[in-house]
């Protein structure tokens, strides 16, 4: 029999946030139709002015308080249940079993309330999360820890006293790093450079200052945010390990706090850009299906990053020296071909790409989905092929320009491989 679902409210706070909403649209009128906007006002005397202000300040609460009174969550033995909508009613029944991360996000202004916003990550949700906006700090820890450990199989009873899981730390990304590492990067260094070089043509080809300064300014601008944006996102990057997966904290004025579940996790890539190989750094990035986890790790020492990928597949170790293509494939792709490099081992299929930025990608055979097989023309003068092999998350890795026979022998392999790994794969999560 199923327990009874006691609702609850989102925090007090929350209307101030949702009062935006009739302002936010009064905003994207101006911004679509900015002349008759400005003829509106205009024409609006102080006296019409305040008195419009003066309806607009309450229309807004109220329409926050109204939108807030109307949202219910609740936690009964099988879901989650979330009501929303003031004019246009919506209801969410998320089955606790199908629930893969629950993640929690503290915004700036959040975190000066002592407030959290709730993100649940679900199974065949095409990277589309229900949240809950806003709960207080404390509640919403606890919630995410009733609700993960009610995914995992506890009962009702026990998921609501046992508590966040505990987390062992694996590494913590220092904020020197991440700057050097910012510095080194190919396009903040392009964005520089276009800086100085477009507003230089701009001087000798008009001879005017304020152009050319109305040029560069926002190219620094542009630059400059780029990488502060990327610094404050990465800000005290920290990588734990807990029984419901990697979790990732990170952020300066945002705080987020993710839960990568390694079970789904279909393709690991590392990166190492050309300026970061004397360092001996590189980057790891991750395409996990149904979520908009894209980075494990933004910067670490090689080894280091090596021992993490080796968390999330179990006994898979990045090859050494994959196999080059044939020395003919320099007809199809000068130059580069050189970069394009192919291994197989027991666990996973690897590939490697690019001379100045090398992208490894590991995609675990149980995870491949399909394999594909593409020549074009001039390939088969070569005798070359390209050999796709699709994941989960809708993403492909291609091993290009392989021997034409060596791939049709990588193709029936790899759909072997693939169907015997499925076989004795892990859960979609480490939760047991």
């Amino acid at each position: 029999m199923l327990g009874e679902a006691v609702e609850r409210r989102l925090h007090p706070v929350t209307p101030f946030r949702r009062a935006w909403a009739p302002i936010a649209v009064l905003a994207g009128w101006a911004a679509h139709d900015p002349n008759g906007a400005q003829e509106q006002l205009t024409r609006l005397t102080t006296g019409v002015l305040l008195v419009g202000l003066a309806v607009l300040v309450p229309v807004a609460g109220l329409y926050g308080f109204l939108s807030w009174w109307c949202t219910h969550f609740a936690v009964t033995d099988t879901e989650l249940r979330i009501r929303t909508g003031l004019l246009f009613r919506r209801a969410a029944h998320i089955r606790l079993e199908r629930i893969q991360a629950v993640d929690v996000s503290r915004p700036l202004l959040a975190r000066v309330a002592g407030v959290a916003k709730l993100r649940i990550d679900v199974v065949g949700a095409d990277g589309k999360k229900d949240e809950l906006a806003f709960l207080g700090e404390q509640e919403a820890r606890a919630l995410r820890a009733e609700l993960l450990a009610r995914a995992a199989g506890f009962a009702p009873e026990t998921a609501r006293t046992v508590g966040e899981a505990p987390a062992q730390e694996l590494l913590r990304v220092p904020p020197r790093a991440l700057a050097l590492a910012l510095a080194l990067t190919g396009a903040t260094w392009g964005s520089l450079c276009a800086a100085v070089v477009v507003p230089t043509v701009l001087w000798f080809t008009t001879h005017n200052l304020w152009t050319a300064l109305a040029t560069a300014l926002p190219l620094f601008g542009a630059a400059g945010a780029s990488s502060a944006g990327r610094f404050a996102g990465e800000f005290d990057w920290t990588v734990s390990e807990s029984p419901d997966g990697l979790r990732i904290d990170r952020g300066l004025l945002d705080r987020t706090h993710e839960t990568v579940p390694p079970g789904r996790v279909q393709t690991v890539r590392i990166v190492e850009p050309l300026l970061w190989r004397r360092l001996g750094r590189v980057r790891v990035e991750l395409d996990v299906a149904g979520s908009a986890n894209s980075v494990l790790v933004p910067v670490a020492p090689r080894p280091v990053a090596e021992a993490l990928v080796a968390r999330v597949l179990p006994g898979v170790t990045v090859p050494r020296e994959p196999s080059r293509p044939p020395r003919r494939a320099r007809w199809c792709v000068p130059v580069w071909w050189r970069g394009h490099r192919l291994a197989v081992t027991g666990a996973v299929f690897v590939t490697r790409h690019g001379l100045l930025r090398r992208r490894i990608s590991l995609v675990p055979h149980a995870k491949v989905q399909s394999v594909r097989l593409s020549q074009g023309p001039w390939q088969r003068l070569w005798r070359l092929a390209d050999v796709h092999v699709d994941t989960g998350a809708d993403k492909t890795v291609t091993a290009r320009l392989r021997d034409a026979q060596e791939a049709a022998r990588l193709l029936h392999a790899q759909a072997e491989r693939s169907r015997t790994g499925r076989r004795g794969a892990r859960p979609d999560r480490w939760m047991t």
